[in-house]
């Protein structure tokens, strides 16, 4: 994914990667959880907010889609954050060596 594409979210709502952020209450909204669990994906590193309180916190808009992917591997396999802190980070490195074989054969 490169960083023009857009996100929808709720209501309509489309935001930039880029340049857009969410805060706590928008990104609890748009994933339907508690603050509580988004502060545990945090204390993780499964999110990374900028800002010191919890309530202040933004995040990128790309937290949304990470965070909806975190709560599926949650659901669907029942792991724990630890479990889908590894695989998130298992699976971003695997899209960055597919990336760079991509460019390899592109040359």
């Amino acid at each position: 994914m490169n960083m023009t594409d857009t996100l929808a979210i709720f209501s309509g709502t489309v935001l930039e990667e880029e340049t857009a952020t969410l805060s706590m209450a928008e990104l609890c909204h748009a994933c339907g959880v508690h603050a509580e669990l988004i502060a545990e994906y945090v204390e993780y590193g499964i999110l990374e907010p900028q800002g010191r309180e919890m309530m202040a916190w933004q995040f990128p808009a790309i937290s949304l889609r990470r965070a909806q992917r975190a709560l599926r591997l949650q659901h669907d396999l029942n792991i724990n954050a630890a479990g889908i802190a590894l695989a998130l980070e298992l699976l971003d490195e695997v899209s960055v060596l597919r990336a760079q074989l991509a460019a390899l054969q592109d040359r």
